[in-house]
C-alpha cells in the first residue's frame, strides 16, 4: 500500500505511517516500466543505471539497427543489459522481440522458450527505426495466432501512417483500421495500445473487455502540443505519437488516475544525442528516465490522486503481464531540486526532459 506522510495534520483518509516533520514523503511498492528503449552498446551504459534505480523491471523495444527480430537476439540483448546493470542494483529486463510480415510461426515457440514476454508491432515507418515494420497487420495474423496460442502479449504502437491522415488524427484512425479488426479476429491475443494519446484511445481501452490495456507516459499526462512550440520550437518535447490537445491530456490523466487496471505506467523514455534532437530533423522521443517516478508524482499531484499512483506504477502491469508484484519499496519525498541539464551519452551528449529545471519531488 501506498504511505504518505507530512507536516501536517494527517486527515481522516491518510495513511497510518507516521508523520514526518521534514517534509512530505510518499512511498510506494516498487514499480516498473512497461516501455523503455535503452539502445545500446555506450549508449546503454550510459542511460540504463538511472532506470535500474528506479524499477525492478522494464520492457525493453526491441527497435535497434537491425531490430530484434529473433529469439536469439533477444537473448544476446538482454545479456548486455543485464552486464551494464550497476553492481547492487537488482533489474531484470523484460524482452520483446520486433515483428515483421515475415516474423515465421516457428520463431514465436522459441520466443517463449527463450523467455521473451511480447512482440512489438510498429507500423513501417510510424516512428524511431520502425522501416523493418508490418505493412499490412493481415500479413502477420498466423504469426498472432501462434502468439495467441503461446500466451505472449502484443504491443502496438498505435499510429497509421497513411500520408493523408493528419499526424495528430494517426491514433484515433488507428483504433478503426487495425485495433478493432484486430480484438474481433483475435480476442484472446493481450494487446497493449503503448502510449496512448488521445481521448479516443482512451475510451476505447476504458471499455475494451481484459484483454486489452494501455501505457501513459509522463509526457503525455503533463504537457499538451503547445509545449512543443511555446516561446520557440522546443525538440526535447517532441515524441511520436506527438503530444495532442488539452482535452486530449485531460482524458490521459483522467484515465491514469481513475483506479482503472487498464493503465499502467510505461515512460517510453527515448534516448537520442542532443545532436540529433536540436537537429534540421529532429529524433523523435523524450528521455525521462532520469526523473520518471518524480513526473508521474507531479501527475498524479497535480489532480489529488497520489493515492492511485502505486497501483497505476506497481500493480496494474505485473497483473496484466499475469507477474509476480514486486517487493520492496521505493521513496519519494516532496523537495525541489534541478534536474541537471544534461548528461553523458556514450561520447556524446543528453538533454532529459525539462533538464536543467527544478521539480518538486525527488525519489531518495
Amino acid at each position: 500500500m501506498a504511505h504518505t506522510t507530512s507536516s501536517s495534520t494527517p486527515s481522516a483518509s491518510s495513511s497510518s505511517a507516521p508523520v514526518s516533520a521534514a517534509a512530505q514523503t510518499l512511498s510506494i511498492t516498487r514499480p516498473d516500466d512497461w516501455h523503455l528503449h535503452v539502445r545500446d552498446e555506450a549508449a546503454l551504459q550510459s542511460v540504463l543505471p538511472y532506470t535500474a534505480r528506479q524499477f525492478a523491471r522494464a520492457i525493453i523495444m526491441p527497435n535497434l539497427r537491425p531490430p530484434v527480430t529473433t529469439a536469439a537476439q533477444a537473448i544476446a540483448y538482454r545479456e548486455r543489459i543485464l552486464a551494464a546493470v550497476p553492481e547492487g542494483l537488482d533489474f531484470q529486463p523484460l524482452m520483446t522481440m520486433y515483428l515483421t510480415d515475415l516474423t515465421p510461426v516457428e520463431e514465436i515457440e522459441r520466443a517463449k522458450d527463450a523467455g521473451v514476454v511480447a512482440l512489438k508491432l510498429y507500423p513501417a515507418g510510424a516512428t524511431t527505426n520502425s522501416d523493418a515494420g508490418v505493412t499490412d497487420i493481415r500479413k502477420t495474423y498466423k504469426t498472432l495466432e501462434a502468439m495467441q496460442r503461446a500466451g505472449l502479449l502484443l504491443l502496438v504502437h498505435g499510429e497509421v501512417t497513411d500520408p493523408e491522415i493528419d499526424v495528430f488524427d494517426r491514433e484515433a484512425v488507428f483504433i478503426d483500421r487495425v485495433m478493432q479488426p484486430l480484438r474481433r479476429d483475435m480476442p484472446e491475443l493481450k494487446v497493449v495500445f503503448e502510449h496512448i494519446t488521445t481521448k479516443e484511445a482512451a475510451d476505447y481501452v476504458a471499455s475494451a473487455d481484459d484483454f486489452t490495456a494501455a501505457t501513459l507516459t509522463p509526457q503525455h499526462l503533463l504537457y499538451n502540443r503547445n509545449a512543443i512550440f511555446t516561446g520557440g520550437l522546443r525538440p526535447h518535447y517532441y515524441c511520436l505519437p506527438v503530444l495532442k490537445r488539452e482535452l486530449h491530456r485531460r482524458a490521459l490523466i483522467e484515465a491514469a488516475t481513475s483506479g482503472s487496471k487498464k493503465f499502467f505506467l510505461g515512460t517510453d523514455s527515448a534516448p537520442h544525442a542532443s545532436q540529433m534532437k536540436e537537429n534540421s530533423v529532429c529524433g523523435a522521443g523524450c528521455f525521462t528516465a532520469l526523473s520518471a517516478l518524480e513526473l508521474y508524482a507531479e501527475a498524479f499531484e497535480a489532480m489529488g490522486a497520489l493515492d492511485k499512483l502505486e497501483a497505476f506504477a506497481s500493480f496494474n502491469g505485473p497483473d496484466f503481464y499475469k507477474l509476480p508484484r514486486n517487493s520492496g519499496q521505493v521513496t519519494l519525498v516532496k523537495q525541489e531540486w534541478t534536474l541537471p541539464s544534461a548528461v553523458p551519452f556514450g561520447a556524446a551528449e543528453l538533454k532529459p526532459l525539462r533538464g536543467g529545471e527544478t521539480l518538486g519531488w525527488k525519489l531518495l
